[in-house]
């Protein structure tokens, strides 16, 4: 069985992003929180160290009780970046070469980039 049939037999859409929980105190469906909550917050980050998403490192640590590793170069591939307002994944790279979703075309915040040492090496 392909996963376009799997898909199917469980009634998804295989075109369908498939659903993408964010920890943290999320303020709307669009992943913004109550420390970045601006029209242009819509991103939330896999987070290295633990594999769920975040809408920002405060979350993070006001959730869990381990320390933030930041995504290593080699790993740039790993679609660890969701668009609040599509709910599309990308890869760090495309996020790292993105001022929008491609997926949607909307803008992502150009202050992000101050934290991409706190996630990515």
């Amino acid at each position: 069985m392909t996963s376009a049939d799997r898909d199917a037999d469980d009634g998804r859409d295989a075109a369908r992003p498939a659903a993408v929980t964010v920890l943290g105190a999320t303020v709307d469906d669009q992943t913004r929180c109550i420390h970045y909550r601006g029209p242009l917050d819509i991103v939330a980050i896999r987070f290295h160290c633990c594999g769920e998403f975040y809408p920002c490192f405060r979350c993070h640590a006001e959730t869990v009780d381990h320390p933030i590793s930041a995504w290593p170069t080699d790993r740039f591939d790993e679609h660890a970046i969701l668009c609040g307002a599509c709910r599309s994944t990308l890869s760090i790279s495309s996020y790292l070469d993105a001022d929008a979703c491609p997926s949607c075309a909307s803008p992502f915040n150009p202050g992000c980039s101050l934290h991409h040492s706190i996630y990515f090496e």
